[in-house]
């Protein structure tokens, strides 16, 4: 099964950077298309950026692009969500997603099939 699992949030000042992993616990997450997505406080689950199985497409939501990149490595099974010029809009608990599909990339949760517990975001101003 593939269980992702997420690191490297905290609290981190506006202005500031800070990179999140995902990592399996169980099956690699290596064949996955990966995602991550995000849910503010009191707000549904929005979608931040999404990357293929080998890496070579991305996506991004608009309000993210040029300034968060996803990123993957793949003989370490890791994905990474690098994440600068962070602002108090970016608060929210960050989760990484895996569909089976490798070379689909979509914006809509419900295609995404194995979820992370989250990690917590806080950016302060």
């Amino acid at each position: 099964q593939v269980q992702p699992v997420e690191s490297g949030g905290g609290l981190v000042q506006a202005g500031g950077s800070m990179r999140l992993s995902c990592a399996p616990s169980g099956r690699a997450l290596t064949t996955n298309t990966m995602a991550w997505f995000r849910q503010p406080p009191g707000s549904e689950r929005e979608f931040v950026a999404a990357i293929t199985s080998t890496g070579y497409t991305t996506s991004y939501a608009d309000s993210v692009k040029g300034r968060f990149t996803i990123s993957r490595d793949n003989d370490k099974n890791t994905v990474y969500l690098q994440m600068n010029s962070l602002k108090p809009e970016d608060t929210a608990v960050y989760y990484c997603a895996a569909n089976p599909n490798r070379a689909y990339i979509t914006s809509n949760p419900a295609v995404y099939n194995y979820w992370g517990q989250g990690t917590q975001v806080t950016v302060s101003s």
